[in-house]
């Protein structure tokens, strides 16, 4: 089999403009996206909100976003990872992030980290207005709560975080309004990160396998669970994330029989 070469044939000048067009405008559109990308994570709410005390540094490349910096909280580490991989054209994420100080797991200041947070995450509870103290893993709650109902569900969420040994609620029903907000509009990728985070956070569904999507506020849940009450705790902790509308839980209950 023999193979003819033939001389490529100079380009038309409209032909070469429009290369050259292309050429152009391909990486700018690239740069935009990338441009957009690091403005959303920097504006997001779990940013605003959560990570505004750590330096970390967001930089994308074709969507390929690398995360650097430092954070004093493991659980940040994640949490911003968690968010941006759910920013509209976000492709990978590399987590550089180094965390730096972190308190030595299940310690006093470790868990005070966890039980704010997941007091944060939830809007039924107000971690602005309460003081938490931890001793030898025994939480002491203070501060005011705005209803019986509320001081109630802060015990609950509290007692809830893995190592917590037992909970002393201190807190005075005042009636006082909640804290203020940071940020009143919350993107579906930190309503993501939230739920992502609070259902690692609370002992009861640390260990599920789930699955997680949000859209426009509504949070789709799938996975497995060993009852349909877990199914319905699922519910009730995501209902109660910052930012959720609704919730459309379609975790299943797994059969025990099924082989492994």
């Amino acid at each position: 089999m023999s193979l003819s070469m033939h001389p490529m044939k100079p380009l038309s000048l409209p032909a070469l403009a429009l290369c050259m067009a292309l050429s152009v405008h391909a990486p700018l559109h690239a740069s935009e996206t990338d441009a957009q990308i690091e403005a959303a994570a920097k504006s997001s709410y779990v940013f605003k909100n959560f990570l505004m005390d750590d330096a970390i540094k967001t930089e994308s490349k074709g969507g390929v976003v690398t995360l650097s910096g430092i954070v004093h909280d493991d659980s940040h580490k994640q949490l911003a990872q968690d968010t941006v991989t759910g920013l509209p054209g976000v492709k990978s994420v590399t987590n550089q992030i180094e965390v730096k100080e972190s308190p030595p797991a299940s310690s006093d200041t470790w868990l005070y980290m966890k039980v704010k947070s997941a007091l944060a995450f939830h809007r039924s509870t107000s971690a602005y207005n309460t003081e938490v103290e931890l001793k030898e893993g025994v939480v002491t709650l203070t501060g005011d709560a705005t209803s019986q109902a509320q001081k109630d569900l802060t015990t609950e969420y509290a007692q809830d975080v893995e190592g917590v040994k037992e909970v002393k609620n201190e807190m005075v029903v005042s009636g006082k309004p909640p804290g203020p907000t940071l940020a009143e509009i919350i993107d579906d990728a930190s309503i993501n990160a939230q739920v992502r985070m609070a259902l690692l956070t609370h002992r009861s569904t640390s260990a599920f396998r789930t699955i997680v999507a949000t859209t426009d506020g509504v949070v789709l849940v799938g996975g497995m669970a060993k009852s349909t009450a877990e199914i319905d705790l699922v519910t009730k902790l995501v209902s109660d994330i910052n930012g959720v509308k609704s919730v459309v839980n379609n975790m299943v209950v797994e059969d025990p029989t099924a082989k492994k």
